[in-house]
């Protein structure tokens, strides 16, 4: 049994695998998943577990190079903003019509949804290299 770090099976698979570039999404509990993407569940109740809480353990174990979120985010949920940016503080972050964002879901190797039920709080992470 694996002593540290993330114990979802799923999740340790799908970071173990991921190559440059390649994209997950953390998901609010409403954000539709395409057709052909992974969907990993995480949501047990309305809010849990939250977008930040699961957001942070992903980027304790993944090189997260950029991240994308939709700009709305900043006017709608300015708290959730807040956190990217400082969850993020010396990364790229940016920043598309949210119509775009959920479009750009479609090339992610999996979606990882949460129970939150905050709008707009979700994000795209971009895979870097840890070399």
């Amino acid at each position: 049994m694996k002593k540290h770090g993330i114990l979802n099976s799923h999740i340790a698979k799908l970071l173990a695998d991921l190559g440059h570039t390649d994209t997950i999404v953390i998901a609010d509990a409403g954000l539709p998943v395409p057709p052909g993407v992974p969907k990993i569940d995480l949501a047990l109740t309305l809010g849990t577990p939250g977008f930040q809480e699961v957001t942070k353990l992903i980027a304790d174990e993944m090189a997260v190079e950029k991240v994308t979120a939709a700009q709305e985010i900043e006017s709608v949920n300015p708290e959730q903003a807040a956190f990217l940016k400082a969850e993020f503080s010396n990364r790229k972050i940016d920043y598309i019509p949210h119509e775009a964002f959920k479009k750009a879901t479609s090339h992610a190797k999996a979606v990882i949804r949460t129970g939150e039920a905050t709008p707009y709080a979700n994000c795209i992470l971009h895979a870097g290299v840890i070399f």
